[in-house]
């Protein structure tokens, strides 16, 4: 698997951007002040990642892996491709948010190193016109992670 910019031009991967975050509009208001990296197995797409570098802070704004591909680690591998590219940067903190009841997702940020900084209720009821539900639970509440970068000796 390697993980390389998606080339100005090149269409992007809407549907796995969806898996992410529901609202294609939202997807738009945010891409164009972003980084995209994709994963590639065997030439084909099967995963995403969105950078957005604010100052000495950047935002996950969404990683996302193809449903046939999940539990490869694929996911894991784009979050510490996040964290080096972060450190590249020289940007301080990297922070992401998700969903309550995205549980798959608030383990891997949280193990690779993310805490909880915040939580803010009733999120997703705001924001999306349609319930979301994941994992049997519904969607209500956005908790942002954060890791402090280190710099690297």
């Amino acid at each position: 698997m390697q993980i390389r910019a998606l080339a100005p031009g090149e269409p992007l991967p809407v549907p796995l951007l969806l898996l992410a975050d529901p609202s294609e509009e939202l997807i738009l208001s945010y891409i164009h002040q972003s980084h995209t990296f994709v994963a590639e197995k065997a030439g084909a797409i099967v995963g995403v990642l969105v950078l957005q570098p604010q100052g000495q802070l950047a935002e996950i704004r969404n990683v996302a892996v193809d449903a046939q591909h999940q539990g490869q680690g694929i996911g894991r591998k784009l979050v510490e491709f996040a964290v080096a590219w972060a450190r590249e940067q020289s940007i301080k903190q990297l922070l992401v948010c998700t969903g309550n009841s995205s549980l798959p997702a608030l383990a891997l940020y949280q193990r690779c190193g993310f805490r909880v900084a915040s939580i803010d209720k009733g999120y997703f009821l705001r924001t999306y016109p349609e319930p979301i539900f994941e994992n049997g639970l519904p969607c209500t509440d956005r908790i942002k992670l954060r890791l402090e970068l280190q710099p690297q000796p």
